[in-house]
């Protein structure tokens, strides 16, 4: 799915420049120079975006009132461009909710990397937003509940260990999604992971055993050769 972006920019150079590159990108781009058109825009059409671009001095009402109006409603990213460079101005966005901030003149490469960045964290916390309401999963038969750390296959009680149980439950929360070795150990054991450690290797081969999966052709933890693990 295409992202959307907002850009309130009063100046014609930078906001051409600015949407040559967001579209380049591959972002569909809504612009508006003037504080207020955007603002009655976003409410008119309930319109939340992906992130937003504000520079702060632009007619109708300014970037720092803009993004208060935003945050009343909308958690998106927002960056907000500036000619100012006093640390006051920063402390007032950041203050209101703003997530960068970018002083004129810039870089519209910088931008670019600040806006990527900005996505980045916002889908990574969606995406734990979702999982953290989730307690259990039923994948074909295999039962496992975080709420009371239990595990079962086909009715029957399948006993993990602590470590065991974080390795099913993070490949269950990542259905679909090949997990490589070195994410897996990091993310269950908490430490960075080191080349030739088959400490993954063994514990999948452990749960294999009490999951009863045939060597072969496992039917839950499936192995991905030269990437990772994953759960179908």
């Amino acid at each position: 799915m295409e992202q959307r972006i907002l850009l309130v920019e009063d100046e014609e150079d930078i906001s051409n420049l600015l949407k040559i590159y967001l579209y380049d990108g591959g972002y569909i781009v809504d612009f508006f120079h003037n504080g207020l058109d955007a603002l009655n825009h976003i409410e008119t059409h309930n319109q939340e975006y992906d992130l937003a671009i504000l520079d702060v001095m632009v007619p109708g009402i300014n970037g720092f009132d803009l993004c208060r109006k935003i945050r009343e409603k909308y958690f998106y990213p927002i960056i907000m461009l500036t000619a100012k460079i006093e640390d006051i101005d920063k402390i007032t966005g950041l203050t209101l909710g703003a997530d960068d901030y970018i002083t004129k003149p810039f870089n519209p490469l910088e931008v670019m990397a600040r806006v990527k960045t900005q996505l980045r964290r916002y889908k990574r916390y969606n995406e734990h937003s979702v999982k953290e309401q989730v307690n259990e999963y039923d994948i074909r038969g295999l039962k496992i509940n975080k709420a009371t750390h239990t595990c079962s296959l086909f009715g029957e009680t399948v006993d993990l260990t602590p470590i065991e149980f974080s390795i099913l439950w993070y490949l269950s929360e990542n259905q679909g999604r090949v997990i490589p070795s070195e994410e897996l150990f990091e993310n269950v054991w908490g430490e960075k992971f080191i080349e030739n450690n088959n400490t993954v290797m063994a514990h999948i081969a452990r749960l294999r055993e009490k999951l009863k999966e045939p060597v072969k052709k496992p039917k839950f933890i499936k192995t991905v050769w030269g990437v990772g693990y994953k759960i179908e």
